[in-house]
């Protein structure tokens, strides 16, 4: 087997588990393998089919806790602020922002990790809602991070992990389906990306299917813990790969 594949194959069934395990994480866990292989301008399109990919095959075993209507403000808000994050990347150097995003994970979420009780967030409706998803879409315009804001608002708010995971399951099938749209239209996916494509969606089935049925088995206390930790580990993760690339 071609090193390539080999390397889509394992990153494509590990992130794939914990994507079904989490609802999220697909390309914290696919880069962290991938990127000793894979060229990043063939990383970035199968980290984003990928994600989309595992969040749809989820979707589907739990299309009947779905509630697209208390996910649709975080979307309106992300689709008006992707452009926005785009813009600002003439001003602002995107490596500077991923490492403070990663400081803020990493200092935030142990605290509400080993808090006793989370604050609850009650406050500002379907207005706040979409605020944050206007954050989140920014964010993924500067730096491919839609997902930290919604995740964290929605554990704030003290929804049940069904309810967590459908909303930022819905939003990031609506961020990587656009980011995914305009890849193809300005011709960012590269030819041998097409292949690998086919490849990761049957090496992805099981692993994501075998995740989800062990979400189903866990309580709420639990997956909290399992997200708050995922996204402390996503925020080292982004320090120490951006310092570097900085130079430090």
């Amino acid at each position: 087997m071609d090193q390539t594949v080999l390397f889509v194959v394992v990153g494509a069934v590990v992130a794939g588990f914990v994507q079904g395990l989490s609802g999220f994480a697909f390309a914290l866990v696919a880069m962290g393998i991938w990127a000793w292989a894979l060229d990043p301008v063939l990383a970035g399109p199968l980290v984003v089919f990928g994600s989309l990919i595992g969040q749809l095959l989820a979707t589907g075993s739990m299309w009947r806790t779905l509630n697209p209507w208390r996910a649709f403000p975080f979307v309106l808000g992300g689709i008006l602020g992707v452009p926005i994050g785009v813009a600002l990347l003439r001003f602002i150097n995107p490596l500077a922002f991923k490492a403070c995003v990663g400081l803020l994970l990493v200092v935030w979420c142990p605290i509400m990790l080993f808090a006793p009780e989370l604050p609850r967030i009650s406050w500002g409706g379907k207005w706040a809602d979409a605020g944050v998803g206007w954050i989140g879409g920014i964010m993924g315009g500067l730096g491919g991070l839609t997902g930290p804001a919604p995740i964290l608002w929605a554990t704030l708010r003290g929804w049940d992990r069904h309810a967590q995971r459908a909303v930022f399951q819905v939003f990031n099938i609506s961020m990587h389906s656009l980011t995914l749209t305009m890849y193809f239209i300005s011709g960012t996916v590269p030819s041998r990306a097409l292949p690998l494509f086919a490849i990761m969606i049957p090496a992805m089935l099981v692993p994501s299917i075998v995740g989800y049925r062990l979400y189903r088995r866990v309580n709420d206390i639990t997956f909290r813990r399992v997200v708050l930790g995922l996204l402390t580990v996503s925020g080292a993760i982004l320090i120490v790969s951006t310092l570097s690339k900085l130079g430090f």
